[in-house]
């Protein structure tokens, strides 16, 4: 009697095991087919076309001391016949317009670097002395000649302010005695120096 008491539940056992696995069978079968792609990286990238602004590029005076002075100026061609007579520059018998100016003092004093920049040519020139050009941003060049010493070499990176060399003499301007002459050129082209200095040049 216990036997034919339990029938039922045997039945039921014969009849739900079968399914159960037929569909734990079917959900593996469809997780097969499942496919789980990693989350996708975030991507950062840097805009090329973006357009960078030039800096300002602040001129110093080539000089600190005070007390040396423009002894000849620049020879400008829109200035008047007085202006451009003293810009001009006498060796031996023939004369030359100033391409820069010229700071004099009795006594040698200090030149430095109109701006930071690298300095793109030392030499020693048995007319106008001894030279330092630097190169500066925004297409400025900045050249030094009657040194009486040099303090840099060809190649330094250099900042503003900065003592490159002292004052001095030479045989092209030898009425100055001792003085420093600078220029500066802008993308190849001679300019009036006293148009950039203390000022905000951007190109």
């Amino acid at each position: 009697d216990a036997f034919i008491e339990k029938i039922p539940f045997i039945i039921f056992a014969l009849l739900i095991v079968p399914a159960v696995i037929a569909t734990v069978k079917i959900a593996n079968t469809l997780n097969e087919d499942i496919v789980v792609e990693p989350s996708p990286e975030v991507e950062t990238y840097h805009d090329d076309t973006i357009a960078v602004v030039k800096e300002n590029t602040y001129i110093t005076a080539p000089v600190l001391d005070p007390n040396a002075s423009i002894g000849k100026r620049y020879y400008d061609y829109l200035g008047d016949e007085e202006t451009q007579e003293k810009a001009l520059v006498r060796q031996e018998d023939t004369y030359y317009q100033n391409t820069g100016i010229d700071y004099v003092k009795e006594d040698v004093f200090d030149v430095v670097s109109i701006s930071e920049g690298t300095v793109i040519l030392v030499k020693d020139d048995d007319l106008v002395g001894k030279v330092v050009q630097i190169e500066h941003k925004n297409g400025l060049i900045s050249i030094y000649q009657s040194l009486g010493e040099v303090k840099v070499q060809k190649g330094d990176a250099v900042y503003q302010g900065q003592i490159i060399g002292t004052s001095g003499t030479n045989e092209m301007d030898k009425e100055l005695g001792n003085h420093l002459h600078f220029e500066i050129y802008e993308n190849g082209n001679s300019v009036n120096p006293e148009n950039y200095i203390n000022k905000d040049y951007k190109k």
